[in-house]
């Protein structure tokens, strides 16, 4: 069975893949946006939820591609920033805004924010469309913010970033460990469990 995963992001195409082969998946064929001759397609994600983001990029793709597809979509929720920045994590510093940016951005307005205080969380949500029909899988990691930056792995805000049981930033993690305790991959685990 082929099914697209909506995404210019190779890590991702990636790492997909090998969760598929690692469950053995085989009869589920992955086929990415640059194998439909879509990754030159912009989808604005507009939408006011994690969810809602989602379920836009795999219900369009579905649509042009007539075949089923999915989608994931991720936010850092900071309990002190009232959920911010949530859905508008990768422009949270503004719409031209890089990763550093960002962070520096959270960092700045957590400055006299207490250690105990400065708990969050990451959210994935994959969305998969089949024939109009939508299904929703989430993935949490419960962590919190630290003071400055750490560690050169990962991207977005992994280096600001330590999950609850760790003493270390995602960014300072080893990719498979990281993998295996992410909310990337909780998300992707219940989704690939729904599609065995």
């Amino acid at each position: 069975m082929k099914i697209v995963f909506a995404t210019n992001n190779n890590n991702k195409l990636k790492e997909i893949k090998s969760i598929f082969k690692k469950m053995n998946l085989n009869s589920f064929s992955i086929l990415s946006l640059k194998d439909l001759g879509l990754d030159n397609l912009y989808i604005e994600e507009n939408e006011e939820t994690i969810e809602g983001n989602a379920e836009l990029k795999a219900s369009i793709i579905s649509d042009l591609s007539g075949l089923p597809s999915f989608a994931d979509d991720t936010g850092l929720e900071i309990d002190a920033l009232d959920g911010k920045p949530g859905v508008h994590s990768s422009r949270f510093a503004g719409e031209e805004s890089n990763d550093a940016e960002n962070r520096k951005l959270v960092l700045k307005l957590l400055e006299n924010v207490p250690d105990d205080k400065r708990t969050a969380r990451f959210k994935t949500v994959i969305a998969f469309v089949d024939k109009k029909q939508s299904y929703l899988f989430e993935g949490l990691c419960y962590g919190r913010i630290i003071k400055e930056e750490r560690g050169n792995n990962g991207f977005g805000y992994d280096s600001i970033f330590i999950p609850d049981g760790f003493d270390i930033t995602f960014a300072e993690m080893e990719p498979d460990l990281k993998n295996q305790i992410s909310h990337r991959s909780i998300a992707f685990g219940k989704f690939v469990n729904f599609l065995s």
